[in-house]
């Protein structure tokens, strides 16, 4: 495969001039007007930040991008699914609050957010994975794949488990509705958690499988009739169902890789990474540390792999904030692993090369 055009633009502004104005010049440079937006429902992939983190994506950046589009024709929405775990984002409604404390609303951006796994994270459609080799089909929030297009715009930070969060990452285990989450994080099937059962009987109505009972008035799982399609999770009001059989680092990246494809095949799409706070952990916590490099700029290219390979090796090559986690060091080493030792973010490159969702081979372009 030939190297993926990447195209890139510090953080440097004359001045008035602007990073937005700068991110507009990316993005015409990048080629993303040879889409086709009119008329066509625009989903923009983001992470509205968990309430308490303050290093997630500025409201700015989705506003500049969604006037983009809409200049093109196209029908933006910003878009997001619902969370696995316990927080401030794993059902619609808190989803939205949190969403309207970080700044994203309407009045800010110029568009809706649309929380596309529905109410409780049950809303979703099952997508073939070609090429998949741990995941046949995906489990995808529906408003995104009712989308006609799809751009996702990524803060590129540390991750603890895939080393690494950028366009793969968000696309990916972000897409997910919450029992596709589940398939990426773990391996086994759920279990109840019987001192907060409360006997309310809302999984036995998601359970297709008839493999939910009541003894005691507590919910019991036949593992032996369990798909572990994580619906029950979804539709417990109280998080009284979890799945502690976390899978290995290296089948999650894989497996959220696929779940990028899935979501990407056979329609347009195009990424940018803003690199900035690149905080050591993702913007799933309800808290940041320091940034551990300056902030380096904007990356956009239609390859999401290319995209994130040329962001770690612009992270790799910046020199580390010296009262940041990471201290000082040798600049060239791999931060990520260094940050996060128990995973290998190489292996999600290597997986979404291998099952071509890109390359990471690239032609870094600057933009001025």
């Amino acid at each position: 495969m030939d190297a993926a055009k990447v195209y890139f633009g510090d953080m440097r502004c004359k001045v008035f001039d602007s990073l937005l104005n700068k991110m507009t010049r990316i993005l015409d440079r990048a080629g993303v007007s040879s889409i086709d937006f009119k008329q066509k429902f625009v989903a923009i992939k983001i992470h509205f930040g968990e309430p308490g983190n303050l290093s997630y994506l500025r409201p700015n950046f989705a506003k500049t991008l969604a006037d983009k589009i809409k200049l093109m024709g196209g029908k933006p929405f910003l878009t997001d699914c619902n969370t696995l775990y316990t927080g401030r984002r794993n059902n619609a409604l808190v989803h939205m609050d949190a969403a309207f404390e970080n700044g994203y609303s309407p009045f800010s951006t110029g568009v809706q957010n649309i929380i596309a796994d529905g109410l409780k994270g049950t809303d979703e459609v099952e997508v073939p994975v070609r090429g998949g080799i741990y995941c046949k089909t995906a489990l995808i929030g529906r408003a995104i794949m009712d989308a006609d297009i799809l751009l996702s715009l990524n803060h590129f930070k540390g991750h603890e488990l895939a080393g690494f969060g950028g366009a793969i990452k968000n696309v990916g285990m972000g897409s997910g509705s919450r029992a596709g989450k589940m398939v990426m994080h773990c391996d086994g099937k759920p279990e109840v958690v019987r001192d907060r059962c409360t006997g309310c009987r809302s999984c036995v109505r998601q359970c297709n499988q008839n493999a939910i009972s009541f003894v005691d008035k507590k919910a019991r799982i036949d593992e032996n009739l369990c798909v572990g399609c994580g619906r029950c999770i979804g539709a417990c009001n109280f998080n009284a169902i979890e799945n502690n059989a976390f899978a290995s680092v290296e089948a999650l990246n894989s497996k959220m890789a696929e779940y990028a494809k899935a979501v990407l095949d056979e329609r347009p799409n195009f990424h940018i990474n803003i690199v900035n706070q690149v905080s050591p952990c993702c913007d799933c916590h309800p808290e940041n540390d320091a940034a551990v490099v300056p902030d380096i700029g904007i990356f956009a290219s239609f390859d999401p792999v290319a995209l994130d390979k040329a962001c770690i090796d612009a992270v790799n090559a910046a020199p580390t904030i010296r009262t940041s986690v990471v201290g000082e060091r040798e600049n060239g080493r791999d931060l990520f692993g260094g940050i996060h030792p128990v995973t290998d973010w190489r292996t999600l490159i290597a997986h979404a090369e291998r099952i071509g969702l890109g390359t990471s081979s690239y032609e870094l372009i600057s933009v001025e």
